[in-house]
């Protein structure tokens, strides 16, 4: 039997048994090559537990958590070992709940339980006896009626209620530590050993679950206050009480009920409130340059429309700028690590040229506004001869709009900054997340394949390299931010479904991109499609994404 083993990073290696072999024994002699835990493994490309045995020939891929799937696996299994901890030292009274991720971690609360500094002390110790004594976490997959059965045995109420709206998902998969019995959308370890990189603190009124980062998998990065995040997040938290929608389950339920309307009229109004109240701070504020900046796929454009909209309803008149029509000529703009053209840097920006225009703009000259030509690389000059009035501001939106080094020419005091992405706080169940990173990444497959003549493949392909930039270039400053703007929609993923699952369903499991688009696949496994998505406002942020869009 011949067996390719594939270590990440690393060149394949071809091995030869003569009888079956478990994944786990080929794992177990591979690691003592890796340096990073690996926590996941796939033969073919399909996901496999570690005590599967081959018995054919195949390629096996051994992943750490620079793997978007084994980086998963990861977080969910030390969820299980954290549920585990918490209970053997507070009892079954205690009810956790994942709530969102925050500074290199997981948010979670412990309901009927005081959280202080020496229960958290304890759940650490805990967790970190079950580690040292390598427990199994068992697995079995299972039909969702025989799921419910042992899920109503456990009183697991959370994942009861979240499994009832969910027609779609018929098989589940069920873990079991010890006398914890979860179910979870990604695949665990096969031991509590797997997980002994993690750190636990409190943090507000809850508790910070953290684990290390995809770009150093060896350490627990230092944490970083993210107070603007907090706060978003609890506004999120406050929304979805007022529509009535805190799960997947809820948000199926509303449109099996055929209820979906005026969950997306009030999600829009909540929207249009919140773009009111910054406009009043942008007036409050008699600051004159308006900078917003987020992650790919934050819905920057609709945002910065709508935001212009309600600054002209309350007397201001703003100039629109975009940082693309400052590339530096395609010729001039220089190479990444890769080799490749950096679009993404700071330096694919004519920073100076920028600096100057906005600099007399705001001293009353007239400027020639450049207009950056896409076919032919390069910036075109003549077509947007402006000057504005000593009191109206200037709105510009881009990638690096939060960095310093963008407007460093600029006075500090004339800025006011903004940062806006989709914290989503909508879960599957108490313990099941959906990562705000997959939500954008599925935003971002449907508007290429709508608008830009990507394959989802080719859109999956080019996200860690998005990723990246990001992780460089816009995360480290959201919280030098004036003012935080959730794009979230509570019923974009029942809408992007409809979008999303034919283009992931196209990529076959002799693609390298197969993997992650059966994760996503398995995601919108667990909501029902909206299939008529008329009645979503035309300036709504998601029709940037869906198409049908006035304002982009």
């Amino acid at each position: 039997m011949k067996i390719t083993v594939c270590l990440q990073g690393k060149e394949p290696i071809e091995k030869v048994y003569d009888q079956p072999v478990a994944i786990r024994e080929i794992a177990e002699e591979m690691q003592k090559e890796h340096p990073y835990r690996i926590t996941l493994a796939r033969i073919n490309r399909h996901v496999k537990p570690f005590n599967r045995v081959l018995t054919y020939d195949g390629t096996l891929e051994l992943l750490d958590i620079r793997d978007p799937g084994a980086r998963m696996c990861y977080q969910s299994s030390l969820l299980m070992l954290y549920i585990k901890a918490v209970r053997d030292v507070a009892g079954s009274k205690a009810k956790v709940k994942i709530n969102n991720s925050l500074s290199k971690g997981l948010y979670t609360t412990v309901r009927h339980v005081p959280i202080t500094e020496e229960f958290i002390d304890k759940i650490e110790k805990r967790m970190r006896e079950l580690v040292s004594m390598a427990l199994p976490i068992t697995r079995m997959s299972v039909e969702r009626e025989t799921v419910m059965d042992v899920l109503r045995e456990k009183g697991e109420r959370s994942q009861i209620e979240g499994f009832l709206n969910t027609p779609d998902l018929q098989i589940i998969t069920v873990f079991t530590l010890e006398d914890v019995k979860l179910a979870f959308s990604e695949e665990l370890v096969p031991n509590t050993s797997y997980i002994d990189l993690f750190e636990v603190r409190k943090y507000r009124h809850g508790v910070m679950v953290r684990f290390p980062h995809q770009s150093d998998p060896s350490r627990i990065l230092p944490f970083e206050e993210q107070k603007l995040l907090y706060d978003a997040f609890s506004e999120e938290s406050r929304w979805c009480k007022l529509t009535g929608v805190d799960s997947a389950s809820d948000l199926n339920r509303m449109i099996l009920n055929n209820s979906a309307r005026d969950l997306i009229f009030m999600n829009e109004a909540l929207h249009e409130k919140k773009i009111s109240e910054i406009a009043e701070e942008i007036l409050k504020s008699k600051r004159r340059i308006i900078l917003i900046a987020g992650p790919s796929s934050s819905g920057k454009t609709t945002f910065a429309n709508r935001l212009c909209i309600q600054m002209k309803v309350i007397g201001l008149n703003p100039l629109y700028l975009g940082t693309d029509d400052y590339f530096v000529n395609r010729k001039d703009t220089k190479l990444g690590e890769d080799g490749e053209p950096d679009f993404e840097g700071l330096d694919a920006l004519d920073r100076k040229l920028m600096n100057d225009n906005i600099r007399d703009l705001i001293n009353g000259k007239e400027v020639d506004l450049p207009s950056y030509n896409f076919k032919q690389g390069e910036k075109e000059f003549g077509k947007r001869i402006t000057s504005i009035s000593s009191s109206q501001p200037i709105v510009i939106e881009g990638l690096h709009c939060l960095n310093p080094v963008l407007t460093e020419e600029l006075p500090d005091e004339d800025k006011f900054r903004i940062y806006i992405s989709p914290l989503t706080q909508l879960n599957i169940d108490d313990y099941n997340r959906i990562p705000t990173t997959d939500a954008r990444k599925l935003r971002r497959i449907v508007r290429d394949a709508q608008f830009r003549g990507y394959s989802a493949a080719e859109t999956i392909h080019m996200w860690p390299k998005v990723s990246r930039g990001e992780d460089k270039n816009i995360f480290p400053y959201n919280d030098l931010a004036d003012m935080f703007f959730n794009s979230q929609c509570i019923y974009e993923l029942a809408v992007l479904k409809k979008y999303a699952k034919p283009q992931l369903e196209k990529i076959h499991d002799d693609q390298p991109e197969y993997p992650e688009a059966q994760r996503l696949l398995k995601l919108l496994q667990y909501f029902v499609s909206l299939e008529h998505d008329e009645y979503i406002p035309n300036n709504s942020i998601i029709r940037e994404f869906i198409g049908g869009s006035v304002i982009v």
